[in-house]
């Protein structure tokens, strides 16, 4: 017998906040432009180059090792999506691509192996939900981030999301981005633990200022960070940017970089090196003389694309009733629990706004199918009161304003189409990124590991553990930073080495890696084959029960090991290693050729690459 709804309020009923619009991101002009550009390059009227910058620009992505085929990237601004949007990508999922959808670590959505001609359809059909696929890849401005708890977070000092959507807008299509030397990217934070600022061209966080008695918003503005085969930690501009000088300090950056960048080694072209080999200094002085210039020479009409007020939600969400508060969200549960409270304790969280709670969307590796989109969009529907999800960089969806007394009803809709799993806030949600299921670069196929890694956590309930619950695990399928491994506290990126004669899929593994403001890089420690990697994580969970102190998470254990301030029998990195070094062992070929083999795959492994398109 069907449980009956409680006190469930329908967004779209008599005095309840409307839903919110779509916001207009994409041009028609462009879908017409796009299809009548891939006709003269089938008929070789324009060069495989030409054409490649200018699809990338329009964000298709060439797919791994068939050029006929693209991946489609669609910007998400801030991470924010409407149902109808949800709803228009899994129709054409299943119209043009493969039935499925990708969640990326930047917010974007990605539709995968779609026909060369049918990239203008779906950005035909993205254009009549507001969405664009504009400047999502190439040498231009991607897609501006947002943390998925601004608004919500009980430690910001001021809602950042509309900042985020005003930059994005004044960037996008802006004639001063448009050949950059390489790409950049622009995140904001809500406060100095969540978003991923100090790993950005450009990261801005949310502060305030006491002026003559009053509160002053602002900015700390972080300068020069990045991720990939070398990677570093941004630099803080000032201890405060007003909010009114945040449009020229963005501009003033972006100028610098496009004078100044390195346009011909496209290995050490993005930022975060001409910073590092100009010198913080130098570059900070750089950059506050630039923003001078910007003010002083930036016209009226030009300041006012840069339009905060237009971007604020400007309903009036309703209350939500009083409730007790919810035990499964700070007490213990295990493996055996009722699957609604495993579900509760890991992927729930109370908002600022009494009454709400933020709910996330458990993922395997980004992946959604197009029946679960339209579920997904279904339930923001019934349960938000804001009337949006937003994305986020786990590769979830964070679906907020649910009222608590219809968390249950809210479980019970996503389990009706398997996207009630656990784990969403803890160890067991493994990022990945695509690997060689579709990227050129890839060496190997990170995506089916981090599912792996998922689908064995849960089983074991290590989600359940609130001592791992603060650490992460992200695999890249190469050395570059898809899957943002230098920020795990156990990262991986994919690599092929010799073992025992024998070609093997293998992965540099590293440790002590965190985001935030205070964010740290993570340091290679040893390779691990490919299928040694889930067995070497248990090891280290292992090792951490046995020598923790009462009170150490295992982020902080490793974190201290990385440091030199191991207390127990593991002191630092090279004890680590050491204690690890048997369970990375493989057996010989013959006696278990799988071992060798990648993740998804059944014959012998070899290490096929192409070219990146990770610039145009």
């Amino acid at each position: 017998m069907k449980k009956s709804r409680v006190a469930t309020v329908n967004p779209r009923q008599k005095g309840v906040s409307p839903p919110k619009p779509n916001p207009k991101w994409g041009r028609e002009e462009e879908t017409e432009v796009f299809a009548k550009k891939v006709k003269l390059f089938r008929q070789g009227k324009i060069s495989e180059d030409d054409f490649r910058r200018f699809r990338l620009q329009h964000g298709a992505y060439g797919s791994r090792l068939h050029m006929d085929y693209s991946m489609v990237r669609i910007k998400v601004p801030g991470g924010e999506i409407t149902p109808d949007q949800i709803e228009k990508i899994a129709s054409l999922s299943e119209a043009f691509s493969i039935g499925s959808a990708h969640v990326s670590t930047r917010q974007n959505i990605q539709l995968h192996w779609v026909q060369l001609e049918d990239v203008s359809e779906i950005m035909r059909g993205l254009v009549e939900t507001g969405l664009t696929t504009r400047e999502a890849c190439g040498n231009t401005i991607r897609n501006v981030m947002c943390s998925h708890f601004a608004g919500v977070c009980p430690n910001e000092e001021f809602d950042a999301t509309p900042y985020s959507m005003a930059i994005a807008r004044f960037f996008l299509r802006n004639p001063m981005c448009q050949n950059l030397p390489r790409k950049f990217k622009i995140n904001f934070a809500c406060c100095d633990q969540h978003g991923l600022v100090r790993v950005a061209d450009i990261g801005l966080v949310p502060a305030t200022k006491e002026e003559n008695g009053a509160k002053v918003r602002g900015f700390k503005i972080y300068l020069g960070g990045g991720l990939g085969a070398a990677s570093f930690i941004g630099h803080l501009l000032e201890d405060f940017t007003p909010e009114g000088r945040v449009l020229a300090t963005c501009m003033a950056t972006v100028r610098l970089f496009d004078r100044h960048g390195n346009r011909e080694n496209m290995a050490r072209n993005r930022m975060r090196y001409l910073v590092h080999e100009m010198g913080w200094e130098k570059f900070q002085k750089m950059a506050l003389k630039e923003r001078s210039i910007v003010e002083m020479t930036t016209s009226y009409s030009t300041a006012q694309l840069f339009d905060v007020k237009s971007q604020e939600d400007t309903r009036q969400l309703p209350k939500a009733p009083r409730m007790a508060k919810l035990p499964m969200l700070n007490e213990q549960v295990t493996k055996d629990s009722p699957a609604n409270e495993r579900w509760l304790h890991t992927n729930v969280v109370p908002q600022k706004q009494e009454g709400y709670f933020t709910v996330f969307i458990t993922l395997g590796a980004g992946d959604i199918t197009a029946s679960q989109l339209r579920v997904l969009a279904s339930a923001i529907r019934d349960y938000s009161a804001e009337g949006v999800a937003r994305n986020t960089p786990q590769q979830n969806f964070a679906v907020r304003y649910v009222r608590g007394t219809e968390l249950r009803d809210f479980y019970e809709k996503l389990a009706s189409v398997g996207l009630a799993n656990p784990g969403a806030l803890t160890i067991a949600s493994a990022v990945g990124c695509s690997g060689t299921t579709s990227c050129n670069l890839a060496i190997t196929n990170s995506h089916r590991l981090a599912k792996e890694v998922q689908r064995k956590f849960l089983e074991l309930g290590l989600d359940t553990d609130d001592s791992l619950r603060d650490a992460t695990i992200k695999i890249s399928g190469c050395p570059n930073s898809c899957g943002q491994h230098e920020i795990a506290t156990i990262g991986f990126f994919g690599g092929a080495t010799r073992v025992n004669n024998s070609m093997t899929p293998t992965y540099t593994m590293l440790f002590g890696g965190s985001a935030g403001e205070q964010g740290e890089l993570a340091k290679a420690a040893m390779r691990v084959p490919a299928k040694r990697v889930i067995d070497t994580i248990l090891k280290v969970i292992e090792l951490y029960r046995q020598q923790r102190s009462a009170s150490e998470t295992l982020h902080h254990w490793v974190v201290n090991i990385t440091k030199g301030r191991g207390t127990a029998g593991i002191k630092d990195l090279e004890g680590l290693k050491a204690a690890l070094a048997e369970v990375i062992q493989l057996p010989a070929p013959e006696q278990d050729p799988d071992a060798y083999m990648d993740y998804g795959s059944d014959s012998r492994f070899s290490a096929k690459t192409a070219r990146g398109e990770c610039a145009a």
